[in-house]
């Protein structure tokens, strides 16, 4: 080497290592390493497609600049009945899936609404919310207060005065009674069903919409305590200690537990249950990782003074209406259900 020569610079560069999923939401939801969330549209549940034409549905949007979807469905009257339509009820139905997953587009949900519609003839409306991790709570109960807003607004429009999308038209076409509204969920969306009834009861939503009635099914109510059907859970349940840890990581405010009073109703932070207004129908399945929260939920709703109706289903576990819309057992939930709407009906004729 000639004088004055440098052997060139060895400089290591330390790999770095590609990015790796560190949590997973049923295949459907991934959040990776540097903090990259990848969604996949697709659903986890696959299901039977029985649109057969008896319930006719559409697709709008509400929520302003979050442009969320709404997809609506009306049953078809009976051909002996074509001429004036009959009132119907209004059901708002808000999908499960820990507050992070699910769509109103989902096969399973659309199944489960189209069955609502036609089994339990009523005008069904099912709102898409915003979701974790992206959007932690209490994004989602800000959309849902948002989305029956929205609904008020058009159900008491009259026929000459119509919204700009057509909606307000399509329901009064449909027969929606603006009188016999209810909000109804699964899972996250029972829960936030819940909160609903906290906010505006049966009459918060002005003198022309009236709430009849709150439909809870399977909502996910938590504690930091475990209960006794939690811990008897199996790692192989649809809903498993390990799966709901991972929503709630995802899903609460930073900081929280799962004592926060928008996931524990119960919880020594919360509001209490005095103040929840309006008719409530509690569905339980029997073998819920959360039988135990919600059926203590039923218990001390009942305690404050508020009506609750209480509808278990043995051996079923949690999220079965929307994981298998057709079965037997998600066709006992839609007429308990109906029900349910119907004693609104004869409380009204009695008056």
């Amino acid at each position: 080497m000639r004088t004055g020569d440098m052997e060139p610079a060895v400089v290591e560069v330390e790999a770095t290592a590609p990015p790796h999923v560190v949590e997973d939401c049923r295949g459907v939801l991934q959040v990776l390493s540097d903090g990259t969330v990848v969604r996949s549209s697709a659903s986890p549940y696959a299901v039977e497609d029985r649109d057969d034409g008896r319930v006719e549905w559409r697709d709008a949007a509400y929520g302003g600049s979050r442009g969320l979807g709404v997809r609506m469905y009306r049953p078809k009257p009976p051909r002996e009945r074509q001429g004036k339509k009959p009132l119907l009820r209004v059901l708002a139905y808000f999908h499960g899936g820990g507050f992070c997953i699910g769509s109103r587009a989902w096969p399973s949900v659309h199944a489960c609404c189209l069955r609502l519609a036609d089994e339990a003839r009523a005008v069904v409306l099912s709102f898409d919310y915003r979701l974790a991790p992206e959007h932690r709570l209490p994004a989602a109960h800000e959309d849902a207060a948002d989305a029956l807003l929205w609904l008020r607004d058009r159900l008491a429009l009259t026929p000459n005065n119509d919204d700009d999308d057509g909606v307000g038209s399509w329901l009064a076409d449909s027969g929606a009674d603006p009188g016999r509204l209810f909000v109804s969920g699964e899972s996250a969306g029972g829960n936030m069903a819940h909160h609903m009834a906290a906010r505006f009861g049966d009459s918060g939503l002005g003198p022309v919409v009236k709430v009849a009635g709150y439909v809870l099914i399977m909502p996910a109510f938590t504690s930091e305590a475990p209960t006794e059907s939690e811990l008897e859970s199996p790692a192989t349940a649809a809903l498993s200690r390990d799966v709901a840890e991972r929503y709630n990581r995802l899903a609460l405010p930073a900081g929280a537990n799962k004592d926060h009073p928008l996931m524990n109703p119960l919880g020594p932070d919360s509001p209490g249950l005095a103040r929840v207004g309006g008719r409530v129908l509690v569905v339980v399945g029997g073998e819920d990782m959360l039988k135990d929260n919600q059926l203590r939920y039923a218990e001390e709703m009942r305690a404050a003074g508020n009506d609750v109706e209480l509808f278990v289903l043995p051996g079923e576990q949690h999220g079965f209406f929307s994981s298998k819309p057709w079965s037997e057992a998600s066709g006992e939930v839609v007429r308990a259900i109906g029900r349910f709407m119907d004693r609104d009906a004869a409380a009204a004729g009695s008056d």
